[in-house]
């Protein structure tokens, strides 16, 4: 099991290096606690999938999409599995990060504080 524990870590690590513009634009205004004393971690690990951010103490997964993922069967049966663990998912498209980053935010810290 160690073996598993460090091949996820590693893809981890290796996810978090490789970030989108929208992804890193979205990380530099969450990171530290900036949106709302809130903590995010991105590119972790959970269940069988690793999602782009997550808030663990809201269990809120904010997952940031490209046009590949339009009606995504794939992304629907995935965001399934990790409310069947407990979380909340969001999606958000890319160019609404890009374009609209603030109205995100604020959404987000809408979505956090329920």
């Amino acid at each position: 099991m160690r073996g598993k524990n460090q091949r996820k870590a590693q893809r981890a690590r290796s996810l978090r290096g490789a970030l989108t513009p929208a992804e890193a634009a979205f990380w530099s205004r969450v990171r530290n606690r900036q949106l709302g004393g809130f903590k995010f971690i991105r590119q972790e690990p959970i269940g069988l999938c690793y999602v782009d951010f997550v808030c663990r103490e809201q269990r809120l997964i904010v997952e940031l999409d490209g046009g590949q993922h339009a009606e995504s069967i794939a992304d629907r049966k995935r965001d399934a599995d990790l409310v069947a663990l407990g979380y909340r998912v969001i999606r958000i498209w890319n160019n609404d990060v890009i374009e609209n980053i603030d109205g995100v935010l604020e959404m987000i810290l809408s979505e956090l504080q329920r």
